[in-house]
């Protein structure tokens, strides 16, 4: 038990010819991830797979000095342990080391010098199948006072690229031709240069709807190029909204991104009932979010437009969110419909809601998705607190889609994974006959881009959908 709390040396005087030490450790793919960013070594036969297909080991394999490190860790806090100085490492390296190989580290004491307290150790290395990886010889001063240490709580690393999952939904717009999109009062640097990097990307094509001189004049400020870009001019950003909105209504494009305004004069514009943009469907906002300790891309809503919804329009956010899920490539979405509780509790209306929109799934008031609720924040992410607390459901602890009991939840979630987790966020609004980008003035061009790989694929699955 004390060995599990405590690392202890071995000192000159106790260490003896033939005395022995071994760990273990089993290779995974962030081990790999890990060293090359700890000590920048980015060789592409141990990061890239496509490349590592090619070399003469036909997959990724570890770097050789990651057995050369487990080495190092058994010699510095086993034998001699702590108070050990290396002074000199040999390595041959014989065979390569796999992703999930279970490497066996062996050090064996070979010769001791008193006159300097050195001490010689034989090293090895052995896989599974019993195959020498690395042989070795290492020499190191040992200790001549005992330490006994509490053994470190070592930190938990989370690897996570930034942006990655969006850059998968960058990705995934190349097969498609960019959507025309009417870019509403682009009259400061953030909202033009976002513009320009869907541009770029072939994500979009935008028209540029605002006072013409005070966008050229915002992108010659930014030392950004809007020539050959469509300029609809309009006094300021109430008219420029209305002449976005038109621009839709007639066809001539296919998305509308908010810019240099604030919301409400969008949405105002949008859902006028004579703009000819309102459907039948209840108009949603949607946060898709890149959080770096989530295994996949988290959307919840709505955040942004419904204060307090109803249940026949919280239906229609839930689907909405389902039908941007599946225009992103997600065969069946599974949905958390979020409360504080896990059980049906009669004084809390969003647990009752969860259970009537359960039940609307079942006979078919909502398609496409797997329902799941009322549940817990904790559970809808995370399938340990879910098997902690017994609950057996496909949408536990793997959910695509959360959807939060009103705005101010939801909105506190999103800020939350934003500014405690770290996450990336994008987001459109649905429910209208266009997509609309209702981006942040926080956001940076990276997430504006995120926005509008968004809407792209939305719009080609809609215009896909028979």
């Amino acid at each position: 038990m004390n060995s599990l709390h405590y690392i202890e040396n071995r000192t000159f005087d106790e260490i003896k010819i033939g005395e022995s030490a071994e760990l273990q450790r089993t290779l995974k793919p962030e081990d790999i991830s890990l060293f090359a960013v700890s000590s920048g070594d980015f060789n592409p036969l141990h990061i890239d797979p496509d490349y590592a297909r090619s070399s003469q080991f036909h997959e990724v394999i570890a770097h050789g000095m990651w057995g050369g490190a487990l080495i190092s860790a058994l010699l510095g806090t086993e034998l001699p342990g702590p108070g050990a100085i290396y002074l000199d490492q040999a390595l041959s390296f014989r065979h390569p080391i796999e992703i999930g190989d279970t490497v066996t580290v062996r050090a064996v004491v070979k010769e001791k010098t008193p006159e300097n307290n050195h001490v010689t150790l034989d090293c090895e290395c052995v896989n599974q199948d019993g195959v020498t990886v690395i042989t070795g010889q290492a020499i190191l001063i040992a200790p001549t006072e005992k330490v006994r240490r509490p053994r470190a709580s070592l930190p938990e690393v989370h690897l996570h690229k930034h942006g990655e999952r969006f850059q998968e939904l960058i990705e995934a717009t190349r097969p498609h031709d960019p959507i025309k999109t009417a870019v509403i009062h682009p009259c400061d640097s953030l909202s033009l240069e976002g513009a320009l990097k869907a541009r770029d990307e072939t994500i979009m094509e935008p028209v540029l709807v605002g006072p013409k001189a005070k966008i050229e004049k915002a992108a010659a400020d930014a030392g950004l190029d809007i020539a050959g870009l469509e300029i609809v001019d309009a006094a300021h950003s109430h008219a420029a909204a209305a002449a976005a909105v038109a621009l839709a209504r007639e066809g001539r494009v296919s998305a509308l991104m908010k810019g240099a305004l604030h919301t409400d004069e969008v949405m105002e514009a949008v859902i006028d009932r004579d703009a000819g943009l309102r459907t039948e469907r209840r108009m949603s906002h949607i946060f898709a979010f890149d959080v770096p300790s989530y295994p996949k891309l988290l959307m919840i809503t709505d955040a942004a437009i419904n204060i307090y919804p109803a249940i026949d329009d919280k239906c229609d956010i839930v689907q909405n969110a389902i039908d941007l899920a599946q225009a992103l490539g997600v065969a069946t979405p599974k949905v958390a419909l979020l409360s504080a509780v896990e059980t049906i509790n009669p004084k809390i209306a969003s647990t009752v809601d969860a259970a009537a929109l359960c039940k609307m799934a079942d006979r078919g008031q909502i398609t496409g998705g797997v329902l799941d609720g009322p549940l817990a924040f904790d559970n809808a992410i995370s399938k340990s607190a879910a098997a902690t607390k017994g609950i057996v459901s496909p949408v536990a602890g793997d959910a695509d889609i959360l959807l939060a009991p009103d705005l101010e939840a939801g909105n506190m979630i999103a800020k939350q994974l934003i500014y405690l987790a770290g996450a990336d966020s994008a987001g459109i609004v649905l429910g209208a006959r266009v997509p609309i980008m209702l981006t942040s003035r926080a956001d940076d061009a990276g997430a504006r881009l995120a926005s509008a790989a968004l809407a792209q694929l939305y719009v080609h699955a809609k215009i896909a959908r028979p």
